[in-house]
């Protein structure tokens, strides 16, 4: 796997409030990413990258759909990879996010995304906040791409 090209660093593990999007919270992920470089020293492979931006949109997704909305959105970087955490409106806690990660029976065009998560991440955390709503935090792992020539 090729090593993924990063836009530049937007000065750190900014909090953002609740004009959160999928889009931004995947631009401030891929800010986040660019200075880390794991326990290998080498950047982040394509596909590691690829799999944190999917599970980023995913818990956005979620949070704006079910959990009335984004209040904070934190990426911080871990010795293998990056721990993301959703802080919604919602003190509900998603059933399936503790459960097998099967994908949903028929195709009514939603049920994937706890699925996914729970594929591409671990130490899945979901906690209430003191002010209400819950925080769901969880770790996406970053492979490394390879050596660099020469």
């Amino acid at each position: 796997m090729r090593p993924v090209e990063l836009p530049a660093q937007d000065g750190g593990n900014r909090v953002f409030g609740e004009r959160t999007t999928a889009a931004s919270a995947r631009a401030h992920v891929l800010a986040v990413v660019r200075g880390h470089r794991g326990t290998s020293g080498r950047p982040p492979a394509e596909q590691a990258v690829t799999d944190l931006l999917l599970v980023t949109s995913e818990l956005v997704s979620n949070a704006i759909r079910h959990g009335g909305g984004v209040v904070a959105f934190e990426a911080t970087p871990t010795r293998d990879g990056i721990r993301l955490t959703v802080h919604d409106r919602s003190p509900d806690i998603p059933t399936v996010a503790f459960g097998p990660g099967a994908l949903p029976a028929g195709h009514d065009g939603g049920g994937y995304g706890w699925p996914l998560i729970i594929k591409l991440a671990y130490d899945i955390v979901i906690e209430p906040c003191a002010d209400g709503g819950k925080a769901v935090s969880v770790v996406v792992p970053l492979g490394t791409g390879p050596e660099p020539a020469g």
